[in-house]
Formats: structure tokens, sequence, C-alpha cells
């Protein structure tokens, strides 16, 4: 009996890396949960191309927009768990909408088998024409001196650069209007118009307003210096601690995904973001490489839960 027990799950398991071996033998969507355009799309796109190079299947993107990613990650938990379906996503799927949506239809933590965080960048604090201060000591300055004076543009509640702001207001001691718009691009074209003052926005976000001038990068949220801005410093450096911030873009699948072929999307995603045909240009963007493994994108994953919940409760942060 236990002989027979033994060839049942050798059997199985040669089945499986038959499968692991196979795979993909049909094209696999990327499911973005968010629209065309923006900075996780253009990482899908980039790991799509990429992968269709190594693995021989098209690897179509499919825009799915709503909720703050909710709609589509929803769409990917009821997806068939075989590595057909995947989804890459920025934090708010993962670690922010379950601190601000009612009613989530899906859980981060239980309906989704994580493969990889691709890449991290820091954000960078900005002035546009209208913010006056010429660094973040005067920022401070007046932010005490006039409180609530002082507007934040972000690309909607919930967002990395929303929870910066209150990262950073909290970490301070002042407090600032937050201005959300829906998404990135129009919170930055009110930036430049100078609609309003400032923004804690994605470094490839404005790396090429601040370079052209008509951005001021006042600090960045690294633990260190973006080689991109080696004159601006750390937010540390600049006298406010504990805002060490980075958005990020990784890659899940739906819940049950075999082990063998979690393994090897993870090993391919991981290459394709170090090929040498894609790493300087995601560099050049602002990006870092991460390309974790799916037990360190676990862990990450909860640190940063119990992080964003604790700025979320203690700034009594609301989806608006």
């Amino acid at each position: 009996m236990k002989l027979h027990a033994l060839f049942a799950v050798a059997a199985l398991s040669l089945s499986a890396l038959a499968q692991a071996a196979s795979y993909p033998e049909r094209p696999v969507t990327i499911v973005v949960p968010f629209p065309p355009g923006g900075s996780t799309d253009n990482i899908a796109r980039i790991i799509g191309a990429k992968l269709t190079e190594r693995m021989g299947q098209p690897f179509p993107i499919e825009n799915k927009a709503g909720a703050t990613g909710a709609i589509g990650a929803a769409q990917v938990k009821r997806a068939a768990p075989d590595g057909y379906t995947l989804l890459v996503s920025s934090l708010a799927v993962f670690v922010v909408n379950p601190h601000l949506q009612k009613n989530l239809q899906y859980d981060p933590t239980k309906d989704f088998d994580l493969i990889t965080v691709a890449v991290q960048a820091p954000n960078v604090l900005v002035a546009g024409p209208a913010g006056t201060a010429a660094d973040v000591k005067a920022l401070l300055a007046d932010a005490r001196a006039k409180p609530d004076s002082q507007t934040f543009a972000s690309s909607g509640s919930g967002s990395s650069d929303h929870l910066t702001a209150e990262l950073f207001w909290q970490q301070s001691g002042t407090k600032g209007v937050h201005v959300p718009y829906k998404g990135g691009a129009p919170a930055i074209s009110d930036l430049l118009g100078g609609q309003v003052q400032y923004s804690f926005a994605n470094i490839n976000a404005v790396l090429s307003h601040i370079q052209a001038g008509k951005l001021r990068a006042l600090a960045v949220t690294g633990d260190k210096r973006s080689p991109l801005l080696p004159n601006v410093p750390t937010m540390t450096e600049a006298g406010v601690k504990n805002v060490d911030v980075y958005s990020w873009q990784a890659v899940a699948a739906p819940k049950g995904l075999p082990p063998e072929i979690r393994s090897r999307l993870n090993k391919e995603i991981v290459a394709a973001v170090n090929d040498p045909s894609v790493k300087p240009k995601l560099l050049e963007q602002g990006f870092e490489i991460v390309g974790n493994s799916p037990e360190a994108f676990d862990k990450f994953q909860a640190q940063e839960l119990a992080r964003w919940k604790t700025v979320i409760d203690t700034g009594n942060i609301t989806a608006n």
C-alpha cells in the first residue's frame, strides 16, 4: 500500500514538472488594474514584451481600471490559477486598498500567489511655480507659520504620493491640504500650471520636468540619494526622519498557482527586468530593480500592510 502511495506521489510530481516545463502553451494575459500610460502599465508592457521573447508565447496586456486597482484585482482573483492570468500592480492593490475600501472584493493576503516585486522607485518632493519654498527647511517654516496653507497634489486618495504626504506631515508635525486627482497626469499638469504648489510624485513621472527646470526637487524619499538627482538630499538629510518611501510594481497570480509554474515565472520575470536590453532603460527612468523571491515578497507585503495601516489610521484617511 505504501509503495502504491509513493508511486502516486512520484507520478504527480513528474506530471507537475512536465506541466511547468511545457508552460506556457498559449498566450498569458497580464491584467493591469489601471489605465494605459502610467508607471504600472509601462512596467507591465516591458515585462510582457521580454517574457514573450523568453517564453515563446504572447503576454498581452489587459487594462482593467477602476476603484484604485480593486476592479482589476478582483478579476484576477476569479481567474483560474493555471498561470495564464497574471496581475501587475502598484502597492495600492497589495497593501493600501484593504485599509481604505469597504466591501473590497478581494483579500491581497489570501487571494493571490505573490511572484515578485519587480521594481521600486522613490518619490520626490517637488515644488511647482506656485510653491515658494526653496528647500524642505523653508517649506516646514512656512507650514508652521501658516498651517494648512500649502497644497499638495496627488494621483488619488490612497496613492503612494498621497500617503507619502500624510507620512511627511505626521513625522514633521505639520499639515497641508491634500488635493487628489484622478491620476498622476492631471496632478502634474496642475502642478506645472500653478494650480497646486507641491507634490510627492513618483520620480519617473516628474524627472523630465525637473531636468527642464519646470519643477524644483526639494528631497527624495529613498534611503539614499538618487543617482539621477545626485544634488537633491534625502528626506532624512533634509531634516525629516522616517519618511523613506518607495512606490513599487509587483507581479502576482490567482491563489493556487502550481509551485513549479510560480518558480518558473519568478525566474523569468527577474531575468527580464535584469536583461541588458531592459535594465539600463528602467534605471534611466528612475526605477530600481528589485526582483525578489516569492517568500521575500510575502514578508515585504506584511511589513507594508502594517506600515500603511498605521499611517492611514493616524491620519484618519478615507477614500474619496
